[in-house]
Formats: C-alpha cells, sequence, structure tokens
C-alpha cells in the first residue's frame, strides 16, 4: 500500500474543498496539500443534482467566491453555471493538479506520537486501498450523504405502475412530456422541480404534509447591475456582496424579532401574485416562525406563475396509499400520476461518513462539542466546514479556510505541532444547526453540539464570524497547544510522492 505525506489534506473538491486549496496557496504558500475526491469530477453538489430546473437558492455574489467574481449576469443561477464556475475556477488557480479523483476516504486516525493523521482511501472501482498522512485535516465534504437520499417507504408503492424517482439519482433519460406528475415535498427541491417540470409535463402536483415559507426574488440583481456601470469590476463585486450580505443580516434578524410581522408580508407578497382562490392559508402558511426552518426561494416568481397558469397545482394533505396509477389521500381525494418524485430530503452524513479516531479511540461526533462553528471538541488539528443556514454556504467556507490558515502559520511561528480545542466550562449544548427540518431533527444524535457562550457558540451571522475568525486571539484558553515532535513528517524532511489522478476529469 502506497503512502503519501502532505502537510495538509483537504476532504471534498466542491466549493468548500476548491476554497480551502485557494487560501492554502495564497496564505500558507510553503505547504504542500492535496484534496481527496470521492467522485470523478470536481464540483460536489453541484456536479451531483443532476434534476430539471436545478439551480441556487442563495444569490451569486455571494455564493460565489470573493477571489473570484461571478461575473454572469444572473444572482439567481442555473446548475449548470455555477458547475462550471466552479471548474473555471479550479482551472484559474491551478488547483485541479492537487485534486486525486476517485479517492473516496474511508477513516482517518490521528497520533499524538507523531502529531499527524493517517487517512484512507478507496481508490477507482475496485476500491484498492491508498494511505495520505497529513499534519492537518480539513473535511469539505459537505453534511449530507451523497450515496443514499432521505427515501421514506410509503404504502403501496409497490402497486404503482408509473416510476418513481428521488431528485438525488435522477434519470435523465426520464420522459414526462404529457405525463402527469406528483411531486412530495415542500422544501427547496420540489419548489426548484415543480415550474421546472411543468413546462412539458401535462400537469404537475406539489403534494406537501405541511406549508413551507416561500419567497420571491429577482434572478437578477438590479443594485448589483448598476454597480457594474458605475464603479471597477472588482470595487463593484465588493459592494454587491456586502449588500447581499447585509440584507442577510438584516432579514433574518428582522424574523427573529418581529416574526409575525415577517410572515404577514411573506403571506401577502404570495397573495398578491397568486390566483383569488388559491388558498394561501393552507398552502403557504406554516405552524412555524421563519427561519425556523430555511425559507424557499423562487426566482422570478416561477413557481406562483406555473400555479397561475393552471399548469400546477398545490395539495397539502398526508398520504393514505400509493395505487396502480396515483396516490389516494387521507381526505379521500385521489391525485393521478403517471410519475412521482420523491424530494423528501436528504440524509445528513458530516465529513463524508469517514470513521475518526485520536490515539485508537473512536471519535463519536455527536457527543463532542463545535468550536467556532468548525472545529471540533477534542479533535486534535482538524477543520470542518459546513456553511450557513441562513446565508450562503460560500461565506462561512471562505472565513474557515481563512481561519485555518492563520492557525497553521501561527503554529509553525510557535514551533507547535498539535492544537486541540478543549472543552473546559461546563455549558448547556444546543442543536449546532438552529433549524427545526426533518433532515436535522433526524441527524442530532450524530453531529456536534454548541454551546451557549464564545467560543462554543455558533453564530449564523457573517460579520461576528469574521471578527471572530480573523481577529480573534488563537491561544484563547480554549485551545490546547502542544509542541511539534522531534519525528513529526515534514515535507521539508519527506519527499512527497506525486501519482497521477486515478481518473482524469
Amino acid at each position: 500500500m502506497t503512502t503519501e505525506h502532505v502537510d495538509v489534506l483537504v476532504i471534498g473538491a466542491g466549493i468548500s474543498g476548491i476554497c480551502s486549496a485557494y487560501y492554502l496557496q495564497t496564505k500558507c504558500p510553503d505547504k504542500s496539500y492535496a484534496i481527496l475526491e470521492g467522485r470523478d469530477a470536481i464540483g460536489g453538489t453541484w456536479d451531483l443534482f443532476r434534476y430539471p430546473g436545478i439551480r441556487s437558492d442563495s444569490d451569486m455574489y455571494t455564493l460565489g467566491f470573493s477571489f473570484n467574481p461571478w461575473t454572469d449576469g444572473k444572482s439567481i443561477s442555473d446548475g449548470e453555471t455555477i458547475l462550471n464556475y466552479v471548474r473555471e475556477t479550479a482551472d484559474k488557480f491551478d488547483i485541479k493538479q492537487h485534486i486525486r479523483f476517485n479517492h473516496y476516504a474511508v477513516n482517518a486516525e490521528w497520533s499524538s506520537e507523531t502529531a499527524t493523521w493517517t487517512v484512507t482511501a478507496h481508490v477507482g472501482d475496485d476500491k484498492t486501498p491508498k494511505t495520505f498522512t497529513c499534519s492537518f485535516l480539513h473535511l469539505c465534504s459537505g453534511y449530507y450523504d451523497y450515496d443514499n437520499p432521505y427515501r421514506p417507504t410509503f404504502e403501496g408503492e409497490d402497486r404503482f405502475q408509473g416510476a418513481i424517482i428521488h431528485p438525488q439519482l435522477w434519470d435523465e433519460d426520464l420522459d414526462y412530456t404529457d405525463k402527469n406528475v406528483v411531486v412530495i415535498g415542500s422544501g427547496a427541491t420540489a419548489v426548484t422541480l415543480v415550474p421546472a417540470m411543468s413546462d412539458r409535463a401535462k400537469h404537475v402536483t406539489m403534494l406537501q404534509r405541511s406549508p413551507t415559507y416561500i419567497v420571491s426574488m429577482p434572478s437578477e440583481d438590479k443594485i448589483a447591475q448598476f454597480f457594474g456601470r458605475v464603479f471597477p469590476p472588482k470595487l463593484a463585486h465588493g459592494l454587491a456582496r456586502w449588500k447581499s450580505i447585509l440584507y442577510q443580516i438584516y432579514s433574518f434578524g428582522l424574523a427573529r424579532w418581529k416574526p409575525d410581522t415577517v410572515k404577514g408580508e411573506i403571506l401577502k407578497m404570495a397573495e398578491e401574485e397568486l390566483p383569488d382562490d388559491f388558498d394561501v392559508n393552507t398552502h403557504l402558511n406554516p405552524d412555524y416562525n421563519p427561519w425556523d426552518q430555511r425559507l424557499c426561494l423562487i426566482p422570478d416568481s416561477d413557481l406562483f406563475q406555473a400555479i397561475s397558469s393552471g399548469k400546477v397545482s398545490v395539495m397539502t394533505d398526508h398520504i393514505d396509499t400509493f395505487v396502480e396509477d396515483g396516490i389516494c389521500l387521507q381526505s379521500e381525494q385521489k391525485l393521478d400520476a403517471d410519475i412521482i418524485i420523491t424530494a423528501t430530503g436528504l440524509k445528513v452524513k458530516l465529513a463524508g461518513g469517514m470513521q475518526l479516531a485520536v490515539d485508537g479511540e473512536p471519535i463519536a461526533l455527536g457527543e463532542k462539542v463545535s468550536y467556532k462553528g468548525f472545529m471540533i471538541s477534542d479533535l486534535p488539528n482538524a477543520a470542518n466546514t459546513v456553511g450557513y443556514s441562513n446565508a450562503s454556504w460560500t461565506l462561512k467556507a471562505e472565513l474557515i479556510a481563512e481561519y485555518v490558515c492563520r492557525l497553521i502559520n501561527y503554529m509553525d511561528k510557535h514551533g507547535y505541532g498539535q492544537v486541540t480545542p478543549r472543552l473546559n466550562t461546563d455549558i448547556d449544548d444546543d442543536p449546532i444547526i438552529p433549524l427545526n427540518s426533518g433532515y436535522i431533527t433526524r441527524a442530532l444524535p450524530h453531529i456536534p453540539k454548541q454551546g451557549t457562550e464564545k467560543p462554543w457558540r455558533v453564530y449564523q451571522n457573517y460579520i461576528k464570524d469574521m471578527l471572530n475568525t480573523r481577529f480573534s486571539r488563537l491561544d484563547d484558553g480554549a485551545m490546547e497547544f502542544l509542541p511539534r515532535p522531534q519525528h513529526q513528517p515534514s515535507i521539508q524532511q519527506e519527499q512527497l510522492i506525486r501519482e497521477p489522478d486515478a481518473v482524469s476529469q
């Protein structure tokens, strides 16, 4: 079994992994790194999902990278354009040469004796084992299971004569032209699929157990376009980005401060765009406050327009059973269907499902506490990137990538080989992600908690996080720093083994 040593090992070549790579190259130019990507392509989520209408549900001035400004005209963009942007970013900054495609990381074990991680990856279809060692491990694999979406079993589904498809496992050969389609779900995937499929389908029904807050937003940002006409490109992008950041902070804060007011405004906007006979109170009025679960964004009112055209309907009810040609509901109504799409959600899986251990002791992430939202108590020399629940993922990913570089440089300067967050106070723990969505509540036993005070508190606020990552003390009393062992591997001491990629994209 071959072994490759790098200073920093990044897991995942999606937005977070590309972001980490850029900052390592920029802020830690003397450090070697590699990216292990389990699939055969760059892009992560944006390469995985192929269902109709796939697009961003955050504006691209913040979902895009600050170091590679988004220049496309649309601020709410389609998935293919976003994927091309991520790939172009990797090419532009020569990141692709560091990616090991078809390297699926399965476990990682820390050794305090050598202050290194040893990571085992399965390479290619035959899962040939290969080991990597590194001084710092950056987990950039997102937070859900790429292979197994959440898919409940429905009564009688074996009787249904049509196709049943989960969006995460989309069949690109599916022909839904002039077919009756039922999309089960009311989240971001459902509200994307429904209007996109309505162009070709005979009729599309969005079947939901309970409503979700749905907010329309223009796909083109007129203010950002104004900045682009008036100011130089770099300044224009910065202004557009900060405009979006401040608006996100304001709208989230207002929803927490005056939830009834925000709820009323959301429903009022929907009523103004939908037909008079559409029951907004039944279909768009959840029994929770805005941002208790993530809001669903629709560009240019596409879902509302599809409903108004008569091509789309919304049904709020519970499923009784599938039958040969559709779904029978508990209200005794029946929905005719040729195709059923189960947009029923995701399964949370941190660290890509890797098994983590420290000095031979397995780490149960659900028993740990998050430090500043991206390091984990008792886990040495490791960071885990999870983006915001109320704003663009990339905003948090960039802050984390910067912090990792700052931490590595600090350790080098002071001769440290190991840094570990240590929970040194008794605090009440809360879920790390402040949402009550089904995919989060199902995963609570398996994800780190957060505390009620700094630095164990997770803030859904970019400005607070920016101050905490860029300007706070690194040696803050919660971080345990230990000297570098004399026999710790380093890139200067050990010849880096370079091997060709298993698969070239």
